[in-house]
């Protein structure tokens, strides 16, 4: 199936990963990231196992290794010194059907974290919540990675989201010392409501930190220095939850249901795949059986989609999409 138009169209290619066929997978609840290395190969993360996955750009399975994570829930490749590195956002928990895919009540005590990993699994460095009072009684549930990396002009410091936590941006340096938080009361946009996704973009002459405020539906713009410049998108955003650059274009992956394409000055260009009525079922991500327990989704579409989590583009263009759903659905658009 062909979507998009103009100069944005894509062919859906469905269950495009081959994911092995664990005992769990069939009652896994995915809700990992997707990122694209250097080599054209895709990484992302199992829906239960924990475990991080590489295929082909066919979806074929590659091999896999221990991640020492309870979720692989925001991938982000970066380079230093012309080697690739995998930042894992781990949020120390998980909805698993053992306790009914409730997420534990207590938040106080989990101890979510970013790792830095080889391309093989070597761990490298680990952040955890900085010394500030917010978490003298509160937990750390990180979602999201971003590094201003050297080979882009930057100085390697390292910004992590504690989206499920207390909603606040930490920065560090590139050795990992705690420099500063923001949580959106710096600016005109208030306070950041599970700032899920982050990026540094690179597209314009000064490079700036777009964080995806997804629970006030918009996006809030900051310098590298930690100050705010601007917001945007409430008028036509839902849920902006991850992000990927091509070219000229930012791409966001929306949890309603779809795929928003921004041109370099914020402006809406497309959506697709656009299906938010599918987020109004009961037990959305998934069903409900007739005892009120959620089961996979039987309300799975070619060509719209259902819960966009991940997000990747590889150099031809191609988009990989990892949605957050009971069994895990991994899609390709190939662009046209």
């Amino acid at each position: 199936m062909k979507l998009g138009e103009g100069s944005n169209q894509y062919e859906w290619i469905d269950n495009w990963a081959h994911i092995p066929n664990t005992p769990t997978l069939s009652t896994a609840w995915s809700h990992h990231g997707i990122v694209v290395t250097h080599d054209g190969n895709i990484m992302s993360g199992h829906p239960e196992d924990p475990l991080v996955l590489t295929f082909d750009n066919h979806g074929k399975f590659l091999k896999s290794w221990e991640s020492n994570t309870v979720e692989t829930h925001g991938l982000r490749l970066v380079t230093e010194n012309d080697r690739e590195y995998l930042w894992i956002a781990d949020p120390g928990r998980k909805r698993r059907v053992s306790d009914g895919y409730q997420n534990p009540p207590d938040t106080v005590h989990i101890l979510g974290k970013a790792v830095k990993k080889t391309l093989d699994g070597h761990t490298e460095m680990v952040l955890e919540h900085p010394d500030i009072p917010v978490y003298d009684h509160n937990g750390f549930l990180p979602t999201d990675v971003a590094v201003n990396e050297e080979i882009y002009g930057g100085n390697g410091d390292i910004w992590v989201t504690d989206g499920y936590g207390e909603f606040y941006v930490h920065r560090y340096d590139k050795k990992g010392n705690y420099v500063q938080s923001i949580n959106g009361t710096e600016g005109l946009a208030g306070a950041f409501n599970n700032p899920h996704g982050i990026i540094i973009d690179h597209r314009k002459d000064e490079s700036e930190l777009y964080i995806a405020d997804r629970g006030n539906g918009q996006i809030q713009v900051y310098d590298l220095s930690g100050n705010f410049k601007r917001v945007f998108g409430s008028n036509f955003l839902t849920t902006p939850s991850a992000f990927a650059v091509n070219g000229d274009q930012l791409i966001v992956a929306e949890l309603r249901a779809q795929i928003t394409i921004l041109d370099i000055n914020d402006n809406l260009v497309t959506h697709l795949g656009s299906n938010e009525m599918v987020c109004e079922v009961p037990g959305w991500p998934n069903n409900l059986d007739d005892d009120g327990n959620q089961v996979r989704t039987t309300n799975l579409e070619t060509g719209k989609f259902n819960s966009p989590h991940g997000l990747a583009v590889d150099a031809g263009g191609n988009l990989y999409i990892a949605e957050w759903l009971i069994g895990g659905r991994i899609i390709k658009l190939s662009k046209k």
